[in-house]
C-alpha cells in the first residue's frame, strides 16, 4: 500500500499538475478553486482507482485491457487515442521547459527563441526515453521530492507577504471565463489523463487492497497539494500587482526565482521521458505478437514530438487538450468498468491474449456497441462543453451517460454472465494461479 501510494505521490506531485492550478485564479475566487480541486480529484480518483484495480486483478496495462470491452481489434481505436493524447502531453511538457529555459536564457543574455529551446528540450527528452528511462525511473521519486521543497518555498513566500485573508478575499474575474463547473471538469479530466497508465502503476500492487488505497490516497494527495500551490501562487501574483495569464510558467518563475525554474525543468523533463517512453510502449505492446520493434518506433514517434513541440499556440489552448482528453477517455473507462466489473463478473481469461477468435472476438475482432457507446459519450462531452454548457459540468454527466448506456445494451442483449468466476492474472500461463484476493 505504501509502495503504490509513493508510486503516484511522486508521479503526480509535478510542476505541470501545478501549473494547472495556476488556471483557476482569479477566473474563480481563491477559496472556491481549493474546494472544487478537493471535489474534482476525489470524483476523478474513484474511476482511477476502479480502472486501476482491473490492473492489480489481471496484471495487464491499460490499453490491453480495452479488448476486453472493446473487441480484439476495436482495442485499436482506444489505443491509438491514447497516443495522441500521449503525444500531446509530450508537445506541452517539451514547450514547458522550453519556454522555462529560454526564460532564464534572455534574463541572463538577451537571447529568446522559445520554439528552439523547446525542440531542444523535446530532443533530449527522445534520447532518454529510448537510452535512460530506467534511470528516470528511479530518479523521478527524488525529484518529487525536490518539488515538494519547492513548493513549501512557494507556500511560504506567498503566506510571508500577503496574510490568508488576502487570498480569501481576492475577487474572482468573471471575464477570464472560468466557472465553478468549468473548474471541476479540468480537475476530473486530470484524473481521467492519469487514468490512462493506471493499471501500469496498480498492476504491481500486492492485493487489491493495496491498489485502491494506495493509488486513491497518493493521487488525490499529490494533486490537490500541486494545484493548491498552482491557485496559491497565481494568487500571490496577482496580489502583488501582476496579471494572470494563460498557461505559462515563465509567470510564477519570475515571482519565485531560480529555483522554482530549476524544479520546472528537472520535474517536466523527468516527466516527459516517461510520457514518450510510455506512448512507444503502448505502440509496440499493441501490435499482435509485437511486429513494431521498440528503438525505430521510437526514433518515428520521437521525430514527431520533436516537430510538434515547435507549436506554442498549444500551451493557450490547454483548457481546450484537457476537454479533449475528457471527451476521449471518460466514455472509454465507463465502458471498462461496467464490462469487467458487471457484464464479465470481476473476470477476463486468457482469451483476452489472443490475436483473434474466443470471446473478446465479437464481430470480426469489433465490440459494435462500445464503439457506438463510445461516440455518443464523446458527443455528448463535447456538447456539453461547447454547445449546451451544463451547469454541473461536462465530466460527471459524460460518465454517467456512458455507463448507462453500455450496461442497457449490456442488459438487452443478455451480454451478462452467469455464475461467479473468480477473478485469474493473465500474466500466469493458463490454468495458474488466482489471484489472492
Amino acid at each position: 500500500m505504501r509502495r503504490i501510494g509513493m508510486i503516484w505521490l511522486a508521479a503526480n506531485l509535478v510542476v505541470t499538475t501545478m501549473l494547472t492550478g495556476t488556471l483557476f485564479v482569479p477566473g474563480v475566487s481563491w477559496p472556491v478553486a481549493l474546494g472544487l480541486i478537493v471535489v474534482g480529484s476525489v470524483i476523478g480518483a474513484i474511476v482511477l482507482v476502479l480502472v486501476g484495480n482491473i490492473g492489480t486483478r489481471t496484471g495487464l496495462p491499460t490499453m490491453s485491457l480495452t479488448k476486453g470491452a472493446f473487441g480484439l481489434r476495436g482495442s485499436f481505436a482506444p489505443m491509438l487515442a491514447n497516443v495522441v493524447i500521449l503525444m500531446g502531453w509530450s508537445w506541452v511538457q517539451a514547450m514547458l521547459a522550453g519556454v522555462t529555459v529560454n526564460y532564464l536564457v534572455e534574463q541572463s543574455f538577451g537571447y529568446s527563441s522559445p520554439v528552439l529551446f523547446s525542440v531542444l528540450c523535446q530532443s533530449l527528452v527522445v534520447a532518454l526515453a529510448i537510452f535512460g528511462h530506467e534511470g528516470i525511473a528511479k530518479v523521478e521519486p527524488w525529484l518529487a521530492l525536490i518539488i515538494l521543497a519547492m513548493m513549501t518555498y512557494v507556500i511560504s513566500v506567498a503566506f510571508a507577504a500577503h496574510p490568508v485573508s488576502a487570498f480569501v478575499q481576492l475577487p474572482s474575474d468573471a471575464s477570464l471565463g472560468w466557472s465553478s463547473a468549468n473548474v471541476l471538469d479540468v480537475v476530473i479530466a486530470t484524473a481521467i489523463s492519469w487514468t490512462v497508465l493506471s493499471c501500469e502503476f496498480n498492476r504491481l500492487a500486492r492485493s487489491q487492497a493495496a491498489g485502491i488505497v494506495g493509488a486513491g490516497v497518493g493521487y488525490v494527495l499529490s494533486t490537490v497539494v500541486s494545484m493548491s500551490l498552482g491557485a496559491t501562487a497565481i494568487a500571490y501574483v496577482v496580489l502583488g500587482g501582476g496579471e494572470a495569464t494563460a498557461f505559462d510558467p515563465t509567470i510564477i518563475v519570475s515571482a519565485f526565482g531560480l529555483p522554482l525554474a530549476a524544479a520546472v525543468f528537472l520535474s517536466v523533463m523527468a516527466t516527459n521521458t516517461m510520457v514518450v517512453y510510455g506512448m512507444v510502449a503502448s505502440v509496440v505492446n499493441a501490435t499482435p505478437s509485437r511486429r513494431l520493434r521498440f528503438l525505430p518506433t521510437a526514433l518515428v514517434l520521437g521525430a514527431i514530438s520533436v516537430v510538434g513541440s515547435t507549436w506554442l499556440g498549444l500551451l493557450d489552448e490547454f483548457t481546450s487538450f484537457l476537454s479533449a482528453i475528457g471527451a476521449l477517455f471518460i466514455p472509454v473507462f465507463a465502458i471498462m468498468i461496467v464490462d469487467y466489473y458487471i457484464v464479465h463478473k470481476g473476470d477476463y481469461d486468457h482469451d483476452i491474449l489472443r490475436a483473434e477468435g474466443g470471446k473478446f472476438w465479437y464481430r470480426s475482432g469489433v465490440n459494435v456497441a462500445a464503439m457506438v457507446v463510445w461516440a455518443l459519450g464523446a458527443g455528448c462531452s463535447l456538447g456539453l462543453t461547447y454547445v449546451l454548457p451544463s451547469p454541473f459540468g461536462a465530466t460527471v454527466p459524460t460518465f454517467v451517460v456512458s455507463f448507462a448506456l453500455y450496461l442497457s445494451w449490456a442488459l438487452v442483449s443478455r451480454s451478462v454472465i452467469s455464475g461467479a468466476p473468480v477473478s485469474t492474472h493473465l500474466c500466469n500461463p493458463p490454468g495458474g494461479a488466482a489471484l489472492v484476493e
